[in-house]
């Protein structure tokens, strides 16, 4: 053992070789020094467990890995093939053209985000949102900030520290990674006051909570989950009503948010965001990357003096939204204000593509793979937190491996997630599943390229 600790390398030995030389005229000194001595350190371990020492070129081209490694981007695109519409492990909403086009531009150097062009003074980033959104919705005003939990926490700091907020029981939900509504109610400073119970909440439930202490009435869209069976729910009507007889205004968490009337895909109905804004509540919040399509965003609309509260509050610097995401969520508005959402937006793109089309291109897929592969149907979800149990009927190519078991299968599902491009399938039993619904048309050939190589 000892003899294998000599053979190895000295750290100026190995930064004299060629190859490190060259990391060494890119990288920054200090961090190949610091990978040279873990490869070192870790060949040191390795042989006191018994193995023998590396070569020279070993551990050369171990740096060499690991620095190439390092430098390479872990953020990669991927192709969204497993039949969930808004993944959110994959990124949730993909955007249009026109929205990456226009964060493009104006990453490439500055912008007018807060510069007013007429008059040659400071502006507010809000003024390139606010009229698409009050045009769109019907409300007074609007806000954008970083992402719909930031939206909720701001509403509640800003209108009810230290106050209560009174919601159904029912409603007290978690969204999911841990977000849950009475903890977003304590970091805010607002007292949460839940009323009725699991199943059935009235609308006297909420009358006989209110008190001088009461600054709100949350509404809580259960966006992810279903209650059935014996159950009452208090329309937002009725809430705001009552919110209007005593004073005090309805906020409503639309979580996902829409736009756009889902039961006319099949799906269940969707509350939309002008719906909340014609019934009168006081603030309506939701998301940017789930139903609208654009980029993550929590956007906040509702009358304008309470929403005016909420822009004065220093929690709206700490939630803003930056230049890039501004420009991609206003380039995405517009889609809707032009009547081209179904066209131009790739999660209604999805939804709404036709059942014949994706036959179509499933058995395109098929023709790549021969007698490997079948089209069956299928089924494929929204996700995303948006309408909980609801599906699309699709057709997904069905890939049988070789063999028996589902483990090649994975084999086979792994293989294409480590293309140069991954490729996102699931797995059922001994079938690898594709669905072509979730992945654009113009994706087709490097899906069909990837089945290919892996094949």
């Amino acid at each position: 053992m000892a003899n294998e600790f000599r053979h190895l390398p000295s750290v100026d030995k190995l930064l004299s070789q060629e190859r490190i030389e060259r990391l060494l005229s890119i990288y920054p000194h200090d961090l190949v020094v610091d990978l040279v001595r873990q490869n070192l350190i870790h060949a040191r371990l390795s042989i006191s467990q018994g193995a023998s020492s590396p070569s020279l070129d070993g551990i050369v081209e171990s740096v060499c890995s690991m620095v190439n490694e390092m430098a390479k981007p872990s953020l990669r695109p991927v192709i969204n093939a497993g039949g969930v519409i808004l993944n959110t492990n994959l990124g949730r909403a993909p955007l249009s053209h026109e929205a990456m086009e226009a964060m493009k531009l104006v990453s490439r150097g500055c912008c007018n985000l807060e510069f007013d062009l007429d008059n040659g003074v400071r502006g507010s980033r809000n003024v390139h949102i606010e009229a698409l959104l009050c045009q769109l919705t019907g409300t007074e005003a609007a806000l954008v900030v970083n992402n719909n939990a930031a939206a909720v926490l701001l509403a509640l700091t800003a209108l009810a520290k230290r106050k209560e907020v009174i919601v159904s029981r029912g409603q007290a939900v978690e969204i999911g990674g841990g977000f849950r509504i009475p903890d977003v109610m304590r970091q805010s400073g607002a007292r949460l006051v839940e009323v009725g119970t699991t199943n059935c909440t009235y609308i006297y439930d909420y009358e006989q909570a209110i008190s001088q202490r009461t600054a709100a009435l949350l509404r809580v869209h259960p966006s992810n989950f279903r209650v059935e069976g014996f159950i009452n729910v208090v329309g937002l009507e009725e809430m705001v009503a009552l919110g209007d007889k005593h004073g005090i205004p309805v906020l409503d968490d639309l979580g996902s948010g829409c736009f756009l009337d889902t039961s006319s895909f099949g799906l269940m109905p969707e509350p939309t965001v002008q719906q909340s804004i014609s019934i009168g509540v006081g603030l309506a919040c939701f998301s940017g990357d789930k139903l609208v399509g654009g980029p993550q965003a929590g956007i906040i609309v509702g009358k304008k003096a309470i929403v005016d509260r909420l822009k004065r509050h220093p929690l709206a610097r700490v939630a803003r939204i930056d230049k890039i995401r501004l420009a991609g969520l206003a380039a995405t508005l517009v889609h809707y204000l032009k009547g081209e959402a179904l066209e131009k937006i790739p999660v209604w793109r999805m939804i709404s593509m036709p059942l014949d089309e994706i036959e179509e291109r499933a058995r395109f897929w098929v023709q790549a793979l021969g007698n490997l592969a079948q089209v069956v149907e299928g089924k494929s979800m929204v996700g995303g937190g948006s309408l909980p149990g609801n599906t699309l009927p699709t057709r997904l190519v069905a890939i049988r491996t070789r063999g028996k078991g589902a483990n090649k299968a994975h084999v086979l599902a792994r293989r294409l997630r480590l293309q140069e491009v991954p490729v996102i399938g699931r797995v059922t039993g001994d079938v690898l599943l594709l669905d072509p619904r979730t992945v654009l048309p113009e994706e087709d050939e490097i899906v069909i390229n990837a089945l290919k190589n892996v094949t």
